[in-house]
């Protein structure tokens, strides 16, 4: 068996350089950036006031002033800014030439065309032209793009970005026990439910899942659907990766050109473990059991698809507080399911009782991957330990 962190690295070998595509920007949320998109305007365009008021020269400001016109946004005013004057502004209105200080309104005393200022600000109130962007700004890539990116580009002026194609994942459930959801299993049958949950998780990372018909457990069935993976950027199977099937999963990639890279982890839950290069992608076989399935598509499945968007792909550690004492840990990598609270310095974990891989009920429960390295001494209340966040909790 090899260790989590090599076959990690393993993993992200098969990952090819990211799929570029050009795409509205109405159609970019959650999209990777990959190219850098540049700014076609300057925002503000000119000189904008900050609030509605006065605009006048700051060396005029303890004289009475006669209002000469108004300045409105998509109204400017065009006047000549004199010595004694004011124009009457309004917020994101242009700021005539010349006056150089905003008062707010509230602080200006108005007697028909003549105001004076009664209490001053300590500002100008005054946007700066290219105060936000300027022309020819950058947002640089590697960004998942999120609702204040889409806004930003859509004010400069970018109505299209090139960004990371989404990994088409083929996702392949066999064994002749499975049924869809909405079936009534007969005898011996149960519901496959593995597919949609990795499909949910594939959607999480950035990819774009295609979920494949259950596969029986004969060469043929397993033959057809290697085939309609084959212009998948990612297959990953279900199940079939355990000692007794092994074999036959091995011969149907081998019969697809998939070199393997490795078989079997030292982790718990999902020890049988398999990856591979296809001819135009990768292959990761996860074990059958629901919450083994789960815990390697976070370690591994999740961070090649970001990886193939061109993102970073580690998985995130973070730290918490233990809630319970611990036995001595096995000599397998242990991803406990655990709950997380507040607590007066870091989070508070407490790992369930029960981590049997077949119980989706207590995944669905729980908060956080409680990660123990192999061979962890024994762990008191209190210590310090490391945990994965799920992100469906």
């Amino acid at each position: 068996m090899i260790s989590v962190a090599e076959a990690l690295d393993r993993v992200l070998a098969l990952a090819g350089p990211p799929r570029a595509e050009t795409v509205a920007l109405a159609d970019a949320h959650g999209r990777t950036l990959l190219e850098p998109a540049v700014s076609r305007l300057t925002q503000p365009p000119f000189d904008a006031s900050a609030m509605d008021g006065y605009a006048m020269r700051a060396a005029d400001l303890r004289d009475p002033l006669t209002v000469i016109g108004t300045s409105a946004a998509g109204h400017p005013w065009d006047g000549t800014a004199l010595p004694g004057t004011a124009v009457r502004i309004f917020t994101g209105a242009p700021v005539p030439q010349g006056y150089d200080h905003v008062e707010l309104q509230e602080n200006v005393t108005r007697d028909g065309a003549t105001i004076r200022v009664d209490t001053l600000s300590s500002g100008s109130n005054i946007r700066a032209r290219g105060n936000d962007f300027a022309q020819g700004d950058t947002i640089a890539p590697g960004i998942i793009l999120g609702a204040a990116h889409i806004g930003l580009l859509a004010a400069m002026n970018v109505a299209t970005v090139t960004v990371a194609a989404r990994p088409c994942v083929a996702i392949l459930a066999g064994g002749d026990e499975l049924v869809p959801p909405g079936t009534d299993p007969a005898a011996g049958q149960i519901i496959s439910s593995n597919d949609l949950a990795i499909a949910a998780m594939v959607r999480d990372a950035g990819g774009e899942p295609r979920i494949l018909p259950i596969a029986r457990d004969t060469e043929d069935s397993l033959r057809a659907s290697f085939r309609a993976a084959a212009d998948a950027d990612l297959l990953v199977t279900i199940g079939g990766a355990s000692v007794g099937d092994h074999d036959l999963i091995g011969k149907m990639a081998e019969e697809h050109g998939i070199a393997q890279a490795f078989y079997k982890v030292a982790l718990r839950p999902g020890k049988p473990l398999m990856a591979g290069r296809m001819a135009q992608g990768a292959m990761l076989g996860l074990p059958g059991n629901p919450v083994s399935a789960m815990v390697c598509a976070v370690l591994f499945m999740q961070p090649l698809i970001r990886a193939m968007q061109g993102l970073p792909a580690d998985v995130p550690l973070h730290s918490a507080r233990l809630a319970q004492d611990l036995p001595t840990e096995g000599p397998r990598q242990h991803y406990l399911r655990a709950a997380l609270t507040a607590g007066p310095d870091l989070p508070v974990i407490a790992p369930f009782a029960d981590q049997d891989s077949a119980r989706l009920s207590l995944m669905a429960k729980a908060d956080a991957l409680l990660v123990r390295p192999p061979h962890d001494p024994a762990r008191q209340a209190g210590d310090l330990v490391r945990y994965i966040p799920l992100s469906a909790s």
